[in-house]
């Protein structure tokens, strides 16, 4: 039970306010003038004043409550580590029967696990959470059993008691770990890449270890290569890339004998392998109204380096003009064709046929150019039917089709085959253009020799053949007349998209190529791609980091394109294998956030815990006890912690009794006006 004396005015203070200064002003005037009563009309009128201010005593029957001490318990994969875990749970058990020990105390623990994904340890917001349940009044002091590497730091509450961090671990730990200070997202194909890393030691290292460690870095998943790096020092570590498209590196230091994990000690850098320049050399025939097509369809391209060879005059022409006066300028044909051919990404004939120009020297050239990694497109036209055709020249054996020697002369749309559906340089390509395909006039009747035959033509005649020959790619274009597209004849059709899927699965772009086992991530999930020109495939099998197989079954999701979704039960490096093709993944970092750094510190907690006048100490130097303080003054000292009585209560009901009441303001008030008139009367 407890009691004040509140004041309850029965009217505003401002007309009290009034009341008091003419009272005090009344009071004056009869001092002034003499008058011997003036005290005790004073005196009624303070009981007056007294009474309107409505004086009362309040009783409060109060019932105390207890305090409550918050203990959290980190239980993150890096308290994991060693024997943290164990050190924890014992350090907890401990204190919260020291802190239930105390009167008037009331316990809570709070367990904090792993964030979601890749969040690492969300001891602030899980704090945050617990105080929200919780009366601020009664909150007494916050305990922290941490290794102190807590990762939303910008989360912290303001608190009304001191917070302390233990920190778990020994003085003993040490652990090395694996930095990547620097890797771009993409890379050019065949230039030089410089990745910046770095191997790093914290903690006890032992004397033991040497100035330099070994490095394996491996590309794709292929053989690594090994590597000595300086610890303690950022290093330079050049990579070429292999192929365009994703490329998946990664980099492992081999784990020592008493460091805290190895979780840490490797890394995974996905990179896109992009071409520099595209290097095409467009080789034209007989003049045409398509003749510019290729041209300005490859000079539209910024990143293309166009080199055209142009056939103008035909040495069978005779008008007189000597031959030192057809050019500005001799054209290097031998440089182009012998000396500088494997500089080019794609070669393109276009209505070109042997005139004798280029010597049959050149032209098998060109074919072993195809059999070791070239590409060679045919632009047909009715010379690739004659006698002169380059069907009859050495570059028949990189050819998919055999010219019959007869040229169709009709109107036909061309049309995508079932095997073209299949196929990424044509699948899906009737969708890319709005209503009907305009007609074609022209077409070379081929019979097929090897390759897929993605488009028709003419009674179904083959259109457009693909083939990989040797290392090589060839495409063969049976008409001259896609022109008639760009144009916009009877409507047009997809000529850019075409003839640019084209010269791009010519130059092997990773995304247009028709067998291909492919992944894409989204955090712990992935989405694994199988494209086939087959109408079944077989079961990929997926690797996990730690050597654990699952097999998939692949559902066809549209024609050639077949997918299944996986859920990585872990962080790191995946295989993918399905048949001949394989593949590699990394869901998220290789190191974990939790990893990044293991050795336990109280640098980034310290802040937070000293403006609460807290403590950080270490459990391997024991526990502490636990005393009281007062608000504000220091809470921790050697041996001992701090907690702050809150004295906090609930009021159970509330009694107000009036101190003037009527009756006796009445009572007063008359007696004292009665002795002031008595007293003025005696004089």
């Amino acid at each position: 039970m407890s009691g004040q004396i509140i004041f309850d005015p029965l009217i505003p203070l401002i007309p009290l306010a009034i009341l008091a200064v003419l009272s005090l002003a009344g009071i004056a005037l009869a001092v002034w003038r003499g008058l011997a009563g003036w005290a005790w009309r004073g005196a009624a009128a303070l009981v007056v004043l007294a009474a309107l201010s409505g004086p009362a005593l309040r009783q409060e029957d109060r019932a105390p409550l207890s305090d409550i001490v918050l203990l959290v318990e980190d239980r993150s994969a890096s308290q994991r580590l060693g024997d943290r875990a164990a050190q924890t749970a014992e350090a907890a058990e401990t204190l919260a029967a020291r802190i239930a020990a105390r009167p008037n105390t009331d316990l809570r623990r709070i367990e904090v696990g792993d964030g979601e994904g890749d969040s690492g340890t969300l001891l602030m917001t899980a704090l945050t959470e617990a105080l929200a349940e919780e009366p601020r009044a009664r909150i007494a002091g916050v305990v922290l059993l941490s290794d102190g590497r807590v990762h939303d730091l910008d989360q912290v509450p303001g608190l009304p008691a001191p917070m302390h961090l233990l920190l778990s671990g020994t003085p003993e730990d040490w652990d090395r770990r694996l930095v990547v200070k620097n890797a771009p997202a993409f890379g050019i194909l065949d230039e030089e890449i410089l990745l910046t890393l770095r191997i790093e030691d914290e903690g006890a290292v032992p004397d033991t270890m040497g100035g330099f460690a070994a490095l394996e870095m491996s590309v794709d998943g292929g053989e690594p290569q090994i590597l000595r790096l300086p610890v303690g020092q950022d290093a330079q570590i050049p990579v070429t890339l292999p192929h365009g498209g994703r490329n998946v590196l990664r980099f492992t230091t081999p784990s020592q004998d008493g460091e805290l994990t190895d979780r840490n000690n490797s890394a995974i850098v996905q990179m896109n392998g992009v071409r520099d320049r595209l290097r095409v050399l467009l080789v034209s025939g007989e003049p045409h109204p398509g003749g510019r097509t290729w041209r300005n369809l490859l000079k539209s391209d910024s990143s293309v380096d166009l080199v055209h060879f142009t056939i103008l005059r035909p040495p069978s022409k005779q008008d007189g003009v000597p031959v030192s006066e057809l050019s500005l300028i001799a054209f290097p044909t031998r440089e182009l064709f012998m000396e500088k051919i494997e500089d080019f990404d794609l070669i393109i004939f276009d209505r070109y046929k042997r005139r004798g120009i280029l010597p049959a020297l050149y032209l098998d050239n060109i074919r072993a150019y195809v059999e070791d990694g070239g590409a060679v497109l045919i632009a047909a036209g009715p010379d690739f039917a004659s006698a002169e055709s380059l069907y009859r020249s050495p570059l028949a054996q990189v050819l998919p089709g055999r010219p019959t020697a007869r040229v169709v002369e009709e109107g036909y749309r061309p049309q995508v085959t079932d095997l073209g559906h299949r196929h990424p340089v044509t699948t899906g390509l009737e969708e890319a253009w709005e209503g009907d395909w305009g007609r074609w006039m022209r077409q070379v009747e081929l019979t097929p020799e090897r390759g897929q035959v993605v488009m028709s033509g003419a009674g179904e005649r083959p259109l457009l053949i693909l083939d990989r020959v040797g290392e090589g790619r060839v495409a063969l274009l049976a008409s001259d007349h896609a022109w008639l597209w760009n144009r916009g004849f009877e409507g047009g059709g997809p000529q850019l998209e075409l003839l640019r899927r084209l010269a791009h699965w010519m130059m092997k772009e990773p995304e247009l190529e028709e067998e291909a086992l492919t992944a894409e991530a989204e955090g712990q999930r992935m989405v694994i791609t199988r494209r086939s020109l087959s109408e079944t495939v077989g079961d990929v099998v997926v690797t996990a980091p730690d050597g654990g197989q699952t097999t998939l079954r692949m559902e066809e999701v549209s024609p050639g394109r077949f997918e299944a979704v996986f859920e990585g039960p872990e962080i790191g490096l995946y295989r993918l294998a399905s048949g001949d093709l394989s593949a590699v993944i990394g869901l998220g970092p290789a190191a974990p956030r939790e990893f990044e750094q293991t050795i336990a510190s109280g640098s980034a907690l310290e802040p937070s815990v000293e403006a609460t006048r807290g403590g950080v100490r270490a459990l391997s130097e024991g526990l502490p006890a636990f005393r009281d303080v007062r608000p504000g003054r220091p809470a921790a000292g050697r041996g001992w912690l701090g907690l702050t009585p809150r004295d906090a209560y609930e009021t159970r009901a509330v009694r107000q009794m009036p101190l003037l009441p009527p009756w006796m303001v009445l009572l007063l008030a008359s007696g004292l006006i009665l002795a002031g008139w008595l007293r003025e009367g005696r004089r």
